[in-house]
């Protein structure tokens, strides 16, 4: 059985390695090339793959974080791995908080990318482990809610609309700061919010 599979990525290098890797991997077509997850819904309309390889920060800005989200509530069986050359540290677990079958980091070999296609073809799912930050105190063990707010305040939410945006009430997003400072031996909330965007932690963004 041949597998049709749609790329979504605007770093053509990649698309065409990619490209490559899977046509001389066998039982695998690529149908389709494109450069933003603006468009994915609509190729993937015209194309039904059996796979997306969706790429997180696309063309124009366009993420493949809510992209894949999209699609998964649209298509259910269809096959997803989110990929991205950023050593972000949230991408993989929303990668699988929204139905992702797999998140891969650039940095990994094209063997290893068909190595895990073929696992998530045949139902597997895969993810990295999660990351520790290092902070100036040490590791922080911060928990997913508070990874959540972290987030959200990296785009300069106040905790009214993270509180909003959470369904959860203005003073539990004053508790998780309180805690992410105590526990990150920083001051105040900005200070750690910029921590993070500066050293590439968390893109706001995507």
């Amino acid at each position: 059985m041949n597998y049709k599979v749609l790329i979504v990525d605007d770093h053509e290098s990649m698309c065409d390695s990619l490209s490559y890797a899977l046509e001389h991997a066998g039982n695998f077509e690529v149908v389709g090339s494109i450069p933003s997850a603006a468009h994915a819904d609509i190729y993937t309309e015209r194309l039904r793959p059996d796979l997306v390889l969706m790429d997180v920060c696309t063309e124009g800005g366009a993420s493949g974080l809510n992209a894949a989200r999209e699609l998964r509530t649209k298509y259910p069986d269809m096959k997803i791995i989110v990929m991205s050359g950023f050593d972000e540290i949230t991408y993989a677990p929303r990668a699988k908080e929204f139905g992702a079958d797999a998140f891969i980091f650039k940095s990994k070999s094209l063997d290893y990318f068909i190595e895990v296609i073929r696992a998530v073809m045949q139902g597997a799912k895969c993810f990295p482990e999660g990351k520790a930050i290092p902070m100036p105190k040490g590791e922080a063990p911060l928990t997913e809610r508070e990874m959540e707010v972290l987030r959200l305040m990296c785009k300069h939410m106040t905790s009214k609309e993270i509180a909003e945006e959470l369904f959860i009430s203005e003073n539990t997003v004053k508790y998780h700061k309180s805690n992410m400072l105590a526990k990150t031996g920083f001051s105040k909330a900005v200070e750690l919010a910029f921590y993070m965007i500066s050293n590439g932690w968390i893109n706001p963004w995507y």
